[in-house]
């Protein structure tokens, strides 16, 4: 039997970065690209190595190309790191692993080094092939938990919960990270949306502007956890500005979210260095009347648009750049 699974791009789309920090998120699947782990029984436990994990070159400049794409490490240590963890958690958990071993391979689409969450979406997609294999049911929200031990715990990379949140439930998700929640439970409160609740959305990324998140966030966090006051309002702001979007959806004025998109770029920009290409894009988006904001660490933007015309001034205005311009897919294909 070979088991195939799937697991999705994601996007931030209000309240990122509090998820790390107790705030609040709202987050959406983006289902046109995907990583996809393939799993067949064997004699012995095999990780097959991917394209982004080779290490021989035509020349020096290939190595550089490389590296410039997809970093120094591959999706191998990944996998052995959700293999482990998901060991670590049946022990744990009492639950008895049937004697049998697997080849396992992955390969994936999704951009690298953009913030949009393609390292998480390996570990999801290897999860849930070693759940079915082994027949183990993980609860969704502990689902995300064991994804984020995974990075946090094994890899030690500065991650908050929302984009495996995102990954396990898909969709489109409305995340409280309330600290006493996470202190009782170990997990926040997730709330699934309907899409169809959300104004036309449009992503925007390159692969030459990500700001790697163990830059991005390390000394944001060393501030939070020293209680700078700007910073500690800055994640009560994001948080309110996630509640604001969820109650508007809700109350189906999805159309009225574009300010508070803005906003939360806004307030990032008053409490993050940012490169000047990263800048550009927003501005670029923002001139043709789009709102527009980062999908996670940078290299990547989302926001709302209005109209067909407005979506092809976008592709018009940031094509140029370098960026490539998408709707979201979010739900899947009803054929």
């Amino acid at each position: 039997m070979i088991i195939r699974q799937k697991s999705y791009a994601r996007a931030g789309l209000i309240g990122n970065p509090s998820d790390g920090y107790f705030g609040k998120t709202i987050s959406f699947i983006v289902r046109n690209f995907q990583a996809e782990i393939v799993l067949w029984e064997s004699p012995h436990l095999e990780i097959l190595p991917a394209a982004r994990d080779h290490s021989i070159f035509d020349n020096i400049q290939a190595l550089k190309e490389d590296v410039t794409a997809f970093g120094y490490y591959g999706g191998v240590r990944l996998l052995k790191a959700t293999i482990k963890r998901f060991y670590d958690y049946c022990a744990s958990s009492d639950i008895q692993l049937a004697q049998r071993n697997f080849t396992l391979q992955y390969q994936s689409n999704i951009p690298s080094q953009v913030g949009m969450a393609g390292s998480s979406a390996i570990i999801t997609a290897c999860l849930r092939a070693l759940m079915e294999f082994y027949e183990v049911p993980i609860p969704k929200a502990l689902q995300a938990k064991l994804i984020l031990s995974v990075e946090n715990d094994e890899l030690q990379i500065p991650a908050g919960l929302q984009d495996r949140v995102i990954q396990a439930y898909e969709g489109v998700v409305f995340m409280d990270f309330n600290r006493q929640l996470m202190k009782d439970q170990g997990y926040g409160d997730y709330e699934e949306l309907d899409p169809a609740l959300l104004p036309p959305l449009y992503i925007a990324y390159s692969n030459g502007l990500s700001e790697g998140t163990e830059v991005f966030h390390n000394d944001i966090r060393g501030r939070f956890k020293r209680a700078e006051p700007n910073i500690t309002e800055a994640m009560d702001t994001w948080a309110d500005l996630a509640q604001q979007v969820r109650d508007l959806l809700l109350q189906n004025r999805g159309e009225e979210i574009a300010p508070l998109i803005d906003a939360n770029f806004d307030l990032r920009m008053k409490n993050y260095q940012m490169s000047d290409g990263n800048m550009q894009m927003v501005r670029a988006a923002r001139s043709c009347g789009a709102s527009a904001k980062f999908t996670g660490s940078g290299g990547a933007i989302v926001g709302t648009y209005e109209g067909e015309d407005m979506y092809r001034s976008l592709c018009d205005q940031l094509e140029p750049l370098g960026l490539q311009v998408i709707k979201p897919l979010i739900s899947e294909p009803t054929c």
